[in-house]
């Protein structure tokens, strides 16, 4: 790792303790309470919260502004960041806006498509990828310059975050681009939730293969079912997913008063195998629009009380 930040989600991973983040999604106008209310339901039970940009290419309140709430609210906020919007200027100028905030984890992503939003109209930008805003990051953290070259007064001080797929096809790029992620400056990996495990288990290891858990943190995503039409839906409608038969099966063969509970045994069993996994450094709840289940998801895997960190 690179020089330090003042980030506790860094300092939790770098003190070799299981990490847990989780993530809300912004709503679909300027009333902030909806980000609070959901924050103050699992603020004790995680590390670092992430805050979506724009997720699904549906137009909500901006994350930077969301992030901002939640640093004033006491919690420590990752900063989404999707390249599809900005170019470099604006990109390098929200990082400084976070940065002026005191906000230190960056989650740096492509974004999705806006042909699936709500503006299929819009006008995409990709003036760089993911890969290139996670070297622009590390340039002006560590060299304390913008990419024209002129130099930062108080350059951020990012903990840098990407996202990876394990499922995605083909499977035989998937660790190779893992390693380039890691090459451009990633230092902490969230991936896609997690439903395949032997197939995530088989990624660890072509990861360890290559001694990459030793160089990157990597923070196993999961998500609850809600129902079994969920885990269909996930199953048959969302790219990148990789759902199972069997998990399928249990979620309908469960009484449907019963599946909430079967989703949120299922994703705990998870998190428990997943803590022997070598490699995996810390968890990525992704419970969408259900936060209220994060505190039962922590406390039934075995991952509260969170630590406390020294400023």
């Amino acid at each position: 790792m690179s020089a330090k930040t003042p980030s506790r989600l860094e300092k939790i991973l770098d003190s070799g303790q299981l990490a847990v983040t989780s993530e809300c999604g912004p709503p679909r106008g300027s009333d902030i309470g909806v980000i609070t209310k959901k924050a103050e339901m699992i603020r004790d039970y995680v590390d670092a919260i992430n805050i979506t940009d724009n997720q699904t290419s549906v137009t909500r309140l901006c994350s930077l502004a969301a992030c901002i709430h939640l640093k004033q609210m006491g919690l420590e906020p990752t900063l989404q960041m999707v390249v599809r919007d900005r170019n470099r200027i604006a990109l390098q100028s929200d990082i400084l806006g976070a940065a002026a905030f005191d906000i230190h984890n960056i989650l740096c992503l492509s974004g999705d498509h806006q042909k699936f939003g709500d503006c299929p109209q819009g006008q995409n930008v990709f003036d760089i990828d993911s890969m290139q805003l996670i070297q622009a990051v590390r340039y002006m953290r560590d060299e304390g310059k913008f990419l024209g070259g002129d130099d930062i007064q108080r350059p951020p001080r990012m903990f840098v975050g990407a996202a990876a797929n394990p499922f995605a096809d083909p499977f035989e790029i998937r660790v190779p681009r893992l390693a380039k992620k890691i090459a451009a400056g990633a230092e902490f990996i969230q991936t896609q939730c997690i439903y395949n495990v032997d197939k995530f288990e088989q990624w660890m290891k072509l990861a360890r293969d290559r001694g990459l858990h030793e160089k990157v943190h990597i923070l196993a995503g999961v998500t609850p079912f809600k129902s079994a039409g969920m885990a269909k839906y996930m199953k048959n409608r969302v790219p990148g997913m990789d759902v199972p038969d069997e998990v399928v099966k249990r979620m309908a063969g469960a009484p449907k008063e019963k599946q909430p509970d079967e989703g949120i045994a299922i994703c705990v069993e998870t998190i428990k195998r997943l803590k022997e996994c070598e490699g995996v450094r810390g968890f990525h709840i992704m419970a969408i629009e259900w936060e209220e289940k994060v505190p039962e998801i922590v406390e039934q895997a075995g991952l509260y009380p969170r630590p406390t960190m020294a400023e």
